[in-house]
């Protein structure tokens, strides 16, 4: 007599529903570390915008007029005006908030699938800041570093 093999459906269920577990951890680890590699990325952007900043400085003693149109705030016309500066969907739009003579603050703000993730800011000076919990200020604990 022939002997059927194969499997039961419980035996199916049940490997469902471990795909289903691992899948329900798995999946909101890897959206988080997208989302900080799309931060990381910004932050690159912002100082790749810091070195052009700086390049125009020493070419004209003057941060200001670095922005499209040559004005002081906007859109860079010097440097990309995304991240990432390669193409692709948008994750930050890059900004000079403010630049005088002496000095410039620079912004990176999310956008797209980053939205929620709080804007950086990277200034002259070297400070860099991020508006973690998104609420338009850095002014809060721990919001004076790009660092978790």
């Amino acid at each position: 007599m022939a002997q059927w093999r194969g499997f039961s459906l419980i035996e199916l269920l049940i490997v469902v529903a471990i795909i289903g577990i691992l899948a329900a951890i798995g999946y909101p680890a890897y959206q988080d570390q997208v989302r900080k590699s799309r931060r990381a990325d910004a932050q690159g952007s912002l100082t790749g915008l810091a070195t052009a900043m700086e390049r125009w400085f020493t070419e004209r003693n003057t941060y200001t007029g670095a922005a499209a149109g040559g004005n002081d705030t906007g859109a860079p016309a010097i440097y990309s005006a995304q991240s990432p500066t390669s193409g692709g969907t948008a994750a930050y739009n890059l900004t000079i908030q403010s630049a005088n003579v002496t000095t410039y603050t620079l912004r990176a703000t999310p956008v797209g699938p980053q939205v929620n993730d709080g804007y950086l800011e990277l200034t002259s000076t070297g400070m860099r800041r991020w508006d973690k919990n998104n609420n338009g200020d850095t002014s809060d604990a721990d919001e004076d570093t790009w660092g978790k």
